[in-house]
């Protein structure tokens, strides 16, 4: 009887310690091209984390980091092992959608809530949407729809648009020619490619006035080089979207950026308290400015934070949990946000234009603003069960 007892102890024990804990798989792309990407959403991640003093809405918690190596078949092993091994009570970090895509199925079946940092895919804003997914960054072609606008606007009727050839990037076609209604054509590149010389070819003989690309990660780095030393620069105006343009492109290509424009939703000159707070820590901690990829790593970890704490811990409760999440009780770095019924954000869009700031650094300031409360396009096709 007595070590009967004990063990039920034990367990119970066990049991206790368990419920007080919060589990996090943070699986991102820490590796190869795009890992300055998964970096920086890690990076703000764990700021956040080291602000709260390491607890999730006051409970202990372990954050599990995991490399997807950018290759859906490897972040589907170290998904399974977060959610049958781990037992992690939320995920976050994925940055490309087709990673999110395959990982997805694997945590809604689980029933856990994931916490997308980045990938915005249309099929989980639209017709795939599910109760266990919440995006706190946007759909993938907003900031396109942001600026195809902005060039529409502007008056540029011959635009080349290039984008990676794989979900994300069909997106990122879709969103500027949502808005911008001139002559455009599009050059698609492997996901990951690093040399533009093909593509830079065709786009001397085409002669646009005007050019739109989406090239995550090192693949914006390099393009950006070559477009430049290739004397294109002189005549075509570059446009991106944010993460085509922010402080991690910046920071390895220079000056060939200066008078870039690019739309975002998020700068690290937003005058509010939380962003002020979180630009300064984030300097103080990692010595460089930060990316909207880590506002977006900070928001999450916030968004947990605010949900955990409301529902007082009681993590079993996933309708409770739902509703928590869905109330956003936290104050983004961005400013006021809102979820969609489809768990997408409702915000504005920004154009910054990349220039010289008062320490003379080449980095992004906020011109203005282009969309206000802005959805994505596809939230008429979600009907959350």
């Amino acid at each position: 009887m007595r070590l009967t007892a004990l063990a039920a102890s034990l367990l119970l024990a066990s049991s206790v310690h368990a419920a007080d804990t919060v589990k996090v798989g943070f699986l991102s792309t820490l590796s190869g091209p795009g890992a300055g990407l998964g970096v920086d959403i890690r990076d703000g991640f764990q700021l956040a984390m080291k602000q709260l003093n390491g607890k999730l809405g006051n409970l202990p918690a372990e954050v599990l980091i995991a490399d997807d190596q950018q290759k859906p078949d490897v972040a589907k092993q170290e998904a399974e092992k977060f959610l049958k091994k781990d037992k992690v009570d939320f995920m976050t970090g994925i940055v490309f959608s087709n990673i999110m895509l395959a990982v997805g199925p694997q945590a809604f079946d689980a029933k856990t809530y994931y916490i997308s940092a980045n990938a915005g895919p249309s099929q989980y804003a639209g017709e795939q949407c599910n109760p266990f997914f919440f995006n706190v960054a946007w759909q993938n072609d907003n900031l396109h729809e942001a600026m195809g606008k902005y060039v529409q606007d502007k008056g540029f009727n011959n635009v080349v648009v290039v984008t990676p050839n794989y979900p994300g990037g069909k997106d990122a076609v879709s969103g500027f020619k949502r808005y911008y209604k001139g002559k455009s054509e599009e050059i698609y590149t492997k996901l990951g490619q690093l040399d533009y010389a093909a593509e830079l070819a065709q786009i001397r003989a085409i002669k646009p006035d005007a050019l739109f690309f989406f090239l995550p990660g090192g693949m914006g780095i390099n393009f950006v080089k070559q477009f430049v030393a290739a004397g294109l620069s002189r005549d075509i105006q570059l446009f991106a979207p944010g993460f085509s343009a922010d402080e991690d492109v910046i920071k390895a290509v220079g000056a060939p950026m200066l008078g870039m424009f690019n739309s975002s939703h998020w700068a690290h000159d937003f005058n509010n308290p939380e962003n002020k707070r979180f630009v300064a820590d984030f300097e103080k901690e990692y010595g460089r400015l930060p990316s909207l990829y880590a506002s977006q790593g900070y928001d999450a970890a916030m968004l947990i934070n605010a949900a955990v704490r409301d529902v007082k811990g009681n993590l079993s409760d996933k309708a409770a949990l739902q509703k928590a999440l869905e109330a956003k009780k936290f104050k983004s770095v961005r400013g006021d946000f809102k979820f969609n019924s489809n768990h997408y954000p409702v915000q504005n869009y920004v154009l910054r234009v990349i220039g010289n700031d008062a320490q003379g650094r080449v980095t992004n300031k906020t011109m203005g603003t282009i969309f206000t409360n802005h959805a994505d396009a596809y939230v008429s096709q979600c009907k959350m069960k």
